[in-house]
């Protein structure tokens, strides 16, 4: 595949530009997931990398060892404005900004959502606006737009917004802080993953891989659910691609593998994957009614209207429902090109597991 950089790309149309690389590049949530896959490859050897200052915001109680020696650390929160000014301290030249910091599952209670997602990302713009940054990039995702009707609908670029319950809505929040923020003259644009996956995964996509292998995990109905999905590496290209790539500012992209999957080819997958690495894996015996999807989104519900949140039945509320997208605009205007297949990336997540001597 060409580089990011490089502007006779084969596969780029004559009416695309691409920008080089800034002298600083500025990254919100470097110690997460999408955070320490974006700055290990910034700061590596690969397509994505490049010179200057990688500089990253982690929060205090996060440890830092795995991330590149190279990244310059600060300490903050995306709540806290005056730590996002420290973010920008003695840099010179030009700054790109990659906003990754984020909540999914809250801890404490709902009211995370609004304070890290929507009012974090504002307090960000708002830096980022302070600082002259140069071009900024926000990572949003699909549950601003909610679920699709039907298993052959697709998300779109110019979708209306319908947000899914309390992630949905504080994502959407936080997509209107930045268009206002494009508004008030700041160079921002957005890219939409949905569910990512691969290396340096929390314990959650752990619990996936365990559930799997034992023949645990819970297909709901027929199993035909589709939903597009995201290596974290063809995230990172994307993220790269609507940085370096010379579009609008306000502008919005979805960002997956090549197709959607359906919710039996993505256990079927794993399961080869970890049978590829030596595991043995129990045909999956866990089927449950798609009613269970619609018990679980009505407790969801009620549970997140009382300002309480529970992991399992979010992500059970979820699993009967359809999340698929249209990966056509990011092709068109940013030569996104997905590299990695969903039994590429899964092996690899596996391999990174066993390197880091998780059970699975």
């Amino acid at each position: 595949m060409s580089s990011v950089n490089d502007p006779a790309a084969s596969e780029q149309p004559s009416d695309r530009t691409t920008i080089g690389a800034p002298a600083n590049t500025v990254v919100t949530g470097a110690a997460g997931w999408l955070g320490t896959g974006l700055v290990s490859a910034l700061a590596g050897d690969g397509e994505c990398g490049r010179g200057g200052t990688i500089r990253g915001l982690i929060r205090k109680e996060e440890g830092s060892s795995h991330l590149p020696e190279r990244v310059e650390l600060i300490t903050g929160d995306v709540t806290d404005p005056a730590s996002l000014d420290r973010l920008f301290d003695g840099l010179t030249g030009d700054i790109d900004l990659v906003h990754t910091a984020g909540i999914i599952h809250p801890v404490k209670s709902t009211d995370e959502f609004d304070a890290i997602n929507h009012v974090g990302t504002r307090n960000v713009m708002d830096a980022a606006k302070r600082a002259g940054v140069r071009r900024v990039v926000h990572v949003s995702s699909n549950s601003p737009f909610g679920t699709n009707g039907a298993r052959d609908d697709r998300f779109v670029n110019d979708e209306p917004y319908h947000p899914y319950l309390g992630y949905g809505r504080s994502k959407m929040d936080a997509e209107l802080a930045v268009l206002d923020a494009v508004e008030n003259g700041l160079n921002a644009v957005m890219v939409r993953p949905p569910w990512f996956y691969g290396p340096h995964q929390p314990a959650r996509q752990t619990t996936f891989f365990t559930m799997v292998r034992r023949g645990r995990f819970p297909i709901l109905g027929d199993g035909g659910q589709v939903r597009s999905m995201t290596y974290i590496d063809n995230l990172v290209q994307g993220i790269v691609r609507a940085e370096l790539t010379d579009t609008a500012p306000g502008k919005g992209w979805w960002i997956a593998d090549a197709e959607p999957y359906t919710v039996n080819e993505i256990v079927a997958t794993v399961g080869d994957a970890l049978r590829a690495e030596g595991f043995e894996v129990k045909p999956n015996s866990f089927r449950l009614p798609d009613l269970a999807g619609t018990v679980a989104e009505k407790i969801d519900t009620a549970t997140q209207k009382a300002g309480r949140y529970i992991t399992q039945f979010h992500v059970l509320g979820e699993m009967n429902k359809n999340i698929a997208v249209d990966i056509s605009a990011a092709r068109a205007d940013l030569g996104y090109d997905p590299q990695v297949s969903l039994a590429e990336g899964m092996r690899n997540s596996i391999r990174w597991c066993i390197e880091q001597g998780i059970d699975l």
